[in-house]
């Protein structure tokens, strides 16, 4: 069996179920890699989801739901925040707490940069 055939048995991950959701036909490269490219869309959407989940467990409870009534704390809000990204910027809304305790690690307070694009800028310069 040849190696393309053994490839197309195996389960696809869910990056690629949901890359097959996407039509790239037609795409160029400036709509790939471009300023407000399909790349930069997608690493601000990915900050964003991960972000909301940092929230999701530091309150203790899903967006919309009951559990949070009368807790103490809440989510309140978003804040727009420009990160820095490898070659590019991405401005993001970074969820708030009712009490300001939410420290997120993804993209921390007061950082512009990725802590991930921070430790390859570091290394580079050893």
């Amino acid at each position: 069996m040849s190696m393309a055939r053994r490839k197309e048995k195996k389960e696809k991950d869910l990056i690629d179920q949901l890359l097959d959701q996407i039509d790239f036909r037609g795409l160029t490269q400036d709509k790939v890699v471009g300023q407000e490219g399909l790349i930069k869309q997608l690493s601000g959407k990915i900050l964003e989801r991960a972000l909301e989940a940092e929230m999701t467990e530091h309150l203790g409870y899903e967006k919309h739901s009951n559990a949070g009534d009368n807790n103490g704390n809440s989510r309140n809000g978003y804040t727009e925040k420009t990160v820095l990204l490898e070659n590019q910027s991405a401005t993001i809304e970074m969820p708030r707490d009712r009490n300001g305790t939410f420290e997120p690690i993804i993209v921390p307070k007061h950082e512009k940069r990725v802590p991930l694009f921070n430790d390859q800028i570091i290394s580079i310069d050893l």
